[in-house]
């Protein structure tokens, strides 16, 4: 594989998701990458053991990123025999790596056998920020999102969320106890992460837990569509920042791009945003706002959005449009989203221009595909319909 401007996943054999026979006759165990650490505590109980047994397994799998029970040696060794028969730490399987030429990695895994996922990895210097999937597919049709086109067939369980990042950890060579190598966590690859809420939280919970991946608040980001009750309900129970998919400064052309809008309007949105801020006492929201040429790009389309976010804690990520087969769409010219960008800081809206990354492998933003077997193909834009969350 060439690993300097990477391999795209559709010249690869059709066969490469097929299930092996080993996991086809794999006996279930209890994936631990799945419990919160209070849930692991309960799991610990109910083997008999006392609950700081469960904290110094937490420490175990996160902070020594350990999944061999023999190596636990500060656990009772008849403790880690049960857990041998009992447990495991499954992560997602590696199908495709592909390399960018600037430096982003992105990973097909495998999830069930057949399904697909993708998983991004963006270095900077100093910084490092893992783009990670919340579903298999997505049902929102977001009309300039290549995952939209896929269909959804499933919501990926707190295990394979957590697996995601456990797994990446692994994969870019994170020693323990040495530097961070991913120092951001977004949940901004496939899927709608509140449309699969009763995973993404717990996931979330054990990205910020101090025994855990130990990140703060600020450096987990939950990105929504706009699932308002979701965002009330995230305001109330969780405790990190908050990215909303915008796209458009007005009902109508959102209702275009983002179909969704059309059960939850703008001033019902931004209503939800403001009540996370006052809630969280935090910062700001990040609105993100995709650049398409003629669409929303337009000096008009800027000055109704300084409307909507003047005097807000609100900053605004202008994102170029990373094109796909088959879309409609045209990327913004850099003068135009220049121009945007320059209306909303003038008018005292904090804007900025994301820098467009792994575009050579499909992996920038809009462009992760997976692999989605069995699925639904669900078309908000022609028809809304009750989008199924998971309570």
């Amino acid at each position: 594989m060439d690993r300097t401007s990477g391999t795209r996943f559709e010249s690869k054999p059709e066969d490469v998701l097929q299930p092996p026979a080993t996991l086809m006759n794999a006996t279930a165990k209890t994936n631990l990458l799945g419990f919160t650490r209070p849930e692991l505590e309960a799991f610990v109980e109910r083997m008999g053991e006392k609950p700081f047994r469960a904290r110094q397994l937490f420490k175990w799998l996160y902070k020594r990123h350990e999944n061999d029970f023999d190596k636990m040696t500060d656990l009772a060794k008849s403790f880690r025999e049960r857990l041998k028969e009992v447990a495991e730490v499954r992560v997602p399987e590696i199908k495709v790596t592909q390399v960018s030429a600037d430096g982003t990695r992105k990973w097909l895994l495998a999830m069930d056998g057949t399904q697909g996922i993708e998983m991004v990895f963006i270095p900077e210097p100093g910084r490092g920020t893992l783009c990670i999937s919340s579903q298999v597919g997505c049902a929102m049709d977001c009309t300039f999102c290549s995952t939209a086109q896929q269909g959804f067939n499933r919501n990926l369980t707190v295990a394979e969320i957590v697996g995601q990042v456990w797994l990446a950890n692994r994969e870019l060579g994170y020693e323990p106890g040495g530097n961070r190598v991913i120092t951001n966590i977004v949940f901004m690859g496939m899927g709608e992460p509140l449309a699969n809420y009763r995973n993404v939280v717990p996931a979330a919970e054990i990205f910020m837990d101090d025994l855990g991946f130990d990140l703060s608040r600020r450096r987990v980001t939950v990105s929504t569509s706009g699932l308002v009750p979701q965002m009330y309900r995230l305001a109330d129970e969780t405790n990190c920042a908050l990215a909303v998919s915008l796209h458009a400064p007005n009902d109508r052309l959102r209702d275009e791009l983002v179909p969704i809008n059309r059960k939850h309007p703008i001033a019902e949105l931004l209503e939800a945003c403001w009540h996370y801020v006052e809630k969280q006492n935090a910062r700001s929201i990040t609105f993100e706002y995709v650049m398409l040429d003629g669409v929303n790009d337009q000096p008009a389309h800027a000055h109704e959005l300084v409307k909507l976010l003047r005097g807000r804690p609100a900053k605004v990520n202008l994102i170029p449009f990373n094109p796909f087969r088959n879309t409609r769409y045209k990327r913004s010219s850099p003068a135009a989203i220049e121009r945007f960008r320059d209306i909303l800081n003038a008018n005292g809206v904090i804007a900025t221009t994301r820098k467009t990354r792994g575009d050579d492998i499909d992996a920038a933003c809009g462009q992760l595909v997976g692999r989605v077997q069995d699925r639904t193909t669900v078309r908000l834009g022609s028809k809304l319909i009750s989008v199924a969350v998971q309570p």
